[in-house]
């Protein structure tokens, strides 16, 4: 249930069927709607990381549905629309759609696009976190994002390097979710455009070192298979 939750509204059922089989392949919970009853409720029983939309629907135009999206918790829209429709695109983009991609196109495209916004919205909220929580007290350890200190349970200053400290930080902002490396690299502001995947499995292994009773056999941070990383302790946070 920690995977990204992706809303596919359209009113096509080969391409409602379609993206659901293949982002699902992707690693992605998807959820599917044909028209603007099942879109919101959908919205209303679930939480959905993003929607990809379609503007031409049935019963009701799909930017009358992008505007329902836009309240005080936005949720992420990628738009689906014909390629002669610039208007669409233009007004669907006004109204706080992150992306569009014009039909026909192809999966990997889209993808692509699903994973760059999911990236763009993980930053966001890494940021109100930030500014919402400046102490995490996990398993006895305390971090202090203000003072950039990590305490031991003893009350030890325990060093870390800047790589190591971002990549805490990024797991008790997101604890108990399974984060892939693309994420990590992301929310631990470490991806450059020389940053690979290695990058965070070394620096994983030196926070095991420092925070676990045995790396060998790590009870905090955990390797989920073909997933990424998940945080396991329950984390209090304060504002401090």
């Amino acid at each position: 249930m920690s995977a990204p939750h992706i809303l596919i509204v359209d009113d096509d059922p080969k391409i409602r069927s379609g993206l659901a089989k293949f982002l699902g392949q992707q690693g992605l919970r998807v959820s599917i709607a044909s028209d603007g009853k099942q879109f919101r409720e959908k919205l209303a029983t679930s939480r959905v990381d993003l929607i990809v939309l379609d503007v031409m629907l049935p019963d009701e135009n799909g930017l009358s549905l992008l505007r329902q999206t836009q309240g005080e918790d936005p949720v992420p829209v990628i738009l689906l629309t014909a390629v002669a429709e610039e208007t669409d695109r233009v007004v669907g983009l006004e109204l706080g759609a992150e992306d569009y991609i014009c039909k026909p196109f192809g999966l990997r495209e889209l993808l692509a696009r699903i994973r760059v916004v999911l990236r763009r919205q993980s930053a966001v909220d890494v940021s109100k976190s930030t500014k919402r929580s400046t102490v995490f007290v996990f398993a006895r350890w305390t971090l202090d994002i203000r003072a950039r200190t990590l305490k031991s349970p003893s009350g030890a200053l325990v060093e870390l390097t800047s790589g190591e400290y971002d990549l805490l930080q990024a797991f008790v902002e997101h604890p108990n979710r399974v984060l892939n490396r693309d994420q990590l690299l992301d929310l631990a502001r470490g991806r450059t455009s020389t940053s690979v995947d290695r990058t965070i499995d070394v620096q994983v292994m030196r926070l095991r070192r420092k925070l676990e009773e045995n790396p060998e056999n790590p009870t905090l941070i955990k390797t989920v298979r073909n997933g990424g990383y998940i945080f396991t302790p329950v984390v209090d946070n304060d504002a401090g």
